[in-house]
């Protein structure tokens, strides 16, 4: 009986030891937005392809809908390594950097485009900063034009005085306070109800948002403007990417690159798809009057040029080199 309990623990041993090797690192990835958002499904896929990729060395468990942090403590929490990454909304942090904020000015890069133009631009300003935040970029994903939901008609600026409008970030609640309406911090998961409690009467965000959410059941007008893209960018804490492998951080990084132009992809999908829905659901789709538009643009070009003085070169730069785009492609 000895001798079988000796064989016993060098086989079990044994087993441990040859196993050790390929035991799977584990993170944990969040994500402020539900399963329905298609950010989300993309953060899935991501995860999922990683798994695949590192044949089970890398798990992301993936942890939405804000269950983990809200969304304004994302990047914290990334940073500090009390997750390994996350999927935030880059512009949320325009107080720390205007850089952050380029995707949110609105007029500044209208459609895919010139989106795709803005982010090129942007790119490599990004992961200067990131490095030295102790963060990694893995990729970016842009929503669709955004434009301005309502309870009621808006045909000028001035229409749009007292309203209650959702805002998120610090540029989009100081285009709203220029156009005289009251701008609400309120987190996406929470705008149904803030919209049936009267907490909030507007929001600005996509045309896919409002499919996501059955909009029709809360709001009855929709203004598509189109006039701004708000990324999301998915993020690693640096130090729990300098533990992996070259071999994993490469991998990691050809998926990366599949995710963003996947996720691209089904922006301009939904772009094309999500306002007939809307209409199809219950809500009134506008094209802005012309002095809503020019209301809209005049307290537009007042961030952009604030905007510039906050972000210094870089901010000159991106203006120039988006006006520069436009001309040539016009």
């Amino acid at each position: 009986m000895k001798g079988l309990h000796k064989v016993l623990i060098g086989a079990i041993s044994s087993c441990f030891i040859v196993s050790t090797p390929f035991a799977a690192t584990k993170w944990n990835m969040a994500t402020g937005y539900p399963d329905s958002t298609y950010h989300t499904e993309n953060v899935r896929w991501f995860a999922e392809k990683v798994k695949e990729a590192t044949n089970g060395e890398l798990v992301i468990e993936v942890h939405s809908g804000a269950s983990m942090f809200k969304a304004p403590e994302l990047k914290r929490a990334v940073r500090t390594g009390q997750v390994q990454l996350a999927e935030y909304v880059l512009s949320f942090y325009g107080n720390e950097d205007a850089l952050y904020e380029a995707d949110t000015m609105p007029f500044l890069a209208v459609g895919s485009a010139e989106a795709a133009k803005l982010y090129e631009i942007q790119k490599p300003m990004l992961a200067e900063r990131f490095k030295k935040e102790g963060l990694v970029p893995l990729y970016s994903v842009l929503w669709p034009g955004n434009g301005l939901y309502l309870n009621h008609e808006a045909s000028s600026g001035a229409d749009l005085a007292s309203a209650k409008i959702r805002a998120p970030g610090p540029v989009v609640a100081k285009l709203t306070e220029l156009l005289g309406a009251i701008a609400v911090n309120v987190q996406f998961v929470e705008v149904p109800q803030a919209f049936s409690t009267g907490v909030i009467n507007g929001m600005f965000t996509a045309a896919s948002n409002g499919v996501d959410m059955k909009a029709w059941e809360f709001v009855s007008n929709f203004y598509d403007f189109s006039a701004y893209h708000p990324r999301n960018i998915v993020a690693v804490n640096a130090r729990a990417w300098n533990s992996l492998s070259e071999d994993t951080q490469k991998k990691v990084l050809e998926v990366a690159k599949q995710a963003e132009e996947r996720g691209w992809r089904l922006t301009d999908e939904l772009q094309a798809k999500a306002a007939i829905e809307l209409n199809e659901g219950g809500v009134k789709v506008h094209k802005p009057s012309e002095q809503l538009v020019a209301d809209f643009k005049k307290a537009s070009d007042q961030l952009i040029q604030e905007w510039v003085k906050r972000a210094g070169k870089d901010g000159e730069r991106i203006v120039e080199e988006m006006t520069a785009f436009k001309e040539a492609k016009n």
